[in-house]
């Protein structure tokens, strides 16, 4: 009944429908889909989905989300049930900065979009194999930027997905690693959207909750561990805790100058600090991990070096990944070879490293 009557009771599309329903109910702060900047290729509008619904959809349906589901976050190839990967995680952040969004009236389809694809291009073996790119291929190489290209290129037999400018500017400025402010000072690290700079906050509301939670049940640390200040303001439990920092920055933030400005308490952010570091020197830093992540730079560098050397086996993963890389000459050139080792799970990358490496069977 409803798509015979459509016409009656939508004289312009449904989506133009629901792009003046976002007049009403986003702020003045928020991102309007109707205000895009738009797509790099033109396309015509659909007449249901807003341009960030459209993103949310190509990123759950691309091929790099799906690999997501078999790669580390912390912990190697765990063998419980319970650890997080790459794509959990992944959820998790959208989870988190689709929530902050809805509290502050702002876009939350345009959140949700950034936040699921923010991490599409991260290596095998999380930061280990991060690590392994940039000491073999590029100084300059991190998962952010390599997270942009796999939209903007390596997605769709090479055409990309086409996503909207503040999509792809979210995404490339979700992180700058490792001791990175919280909230950056330099306009040049942040997202030109406040959607794109709540996804940076909720990445790392996610990470030092769910590291935190898996470090104790890999026993690396126990819950006594945990310094006192931290358990204090944040909580003791993990919901506990990411309520409390979901809370802060909605209540904290200010508006100045007719603009929104992300905040947290001063308790509030020194408390995540701390959390950072503590997760650092006594998890990412720890022996368990830490010789882990020797094996995982270990197992990308050799197969980097091996791929470039021998095109036969570079084409069949890049076959075994959908990946429809073309190379210039005769020989895989380092970026290409950047791209299929970034776009292997852990098992695929460590199958072939056992298939390249490890003597076979004599019969």
């Amino acid at each position: 009944m409803f798509p015979n009557q459509s016409k009656n009771i939508f004289h312009n599309s449904i989506r133009e429908h629901f792009q003046e329903r976002e007049k009403s109910n986003i702020s003045e702060h928020g991102c309007l889909s109707s205000l895009t900047k738009g797509r790099k290729k033109y396309e015509e509008p659909c007449p249901i989905r807003t341009p960030f619904q459209i993103d949310r959809d190509r990123i759950v349906y691309s091929r790099a989300f799906r690999r997501l589901k078999h790669k580390t976050q912390v912990f190697l190839s765990p063998l419980g049930d319970h650890y997080r990967t790459r794509l959990t995680h992944t959820l998790e952040v959208s989870e988190i900065a689709r929530t902050i969004a809805r509290a502050m009236r702002l876009n939350e389809d345009l959140t949700e979009a950034i936040a699921l694809a923010h991490d599409l291009g991260h290596t095998p073996f999380g930061h280990g194999g991060e690590t392994a790119l940039k000491e073999v291929f590029s100084s300059t190489f991190s998962h952010n930027k390599q997270s942009l290209r796999v939209v903007d290129i390596l997605e769709n037999k090479n055409k990309g997905l086409n996503l909207t400018f503040e999509v792809r500017d979210g995404i490339v400025k979700h992180s700058k690693g490792g001791y990175g402010n919280i909230i950056p000072e330099d306009k040049n690290e942040t997202a030109i959207t406040i959607e794109g700079q709540i996804v940076r906050i909720a990445d790392i509301m996610a990470y030092l909750n769910h590291d935190l939670d898996d470090a104790i049940r890999s026993k690396v640390i126990s819950e006594s561990d945990i310094p006192e200040l931290c358990i204090k303001i944040l909580g003791k439990s993990h919901s506990k805790r990411i309520t409390t920092m979901i809370k802060d920055l909605v209540y904290s933030s200010e508006y100045k100058n007719n603009s929104l400005c992300l905040k947290m308490s001063e308790d509030c952010h020194n408390a995540m600090y701390n959390l950072r570091k503590f997760l650092y020197d006594n998890v990412y830093r720890s022996e368990k991990v830490h010789n882990e992540f020797v094996k995982a730079k270990k197992i990308i560098s050799n197969l980097f070096f091996h791929l470039i050397e021998n095109k036969n086996d570079f084409f069949d993963a890049a076959k075994d990944l959908e990946l429809d890389i073309q190379i210039p000459s005769n020989k895989p050139d380092k970026r290409s070879v950047a791209d299929v080792i970034a776009s292997m799970t852990d098992r695929y990358a460590m199958n072939l490293y056992k298939k390249i490496f490890f003597p076979s069977s004599i019969v």
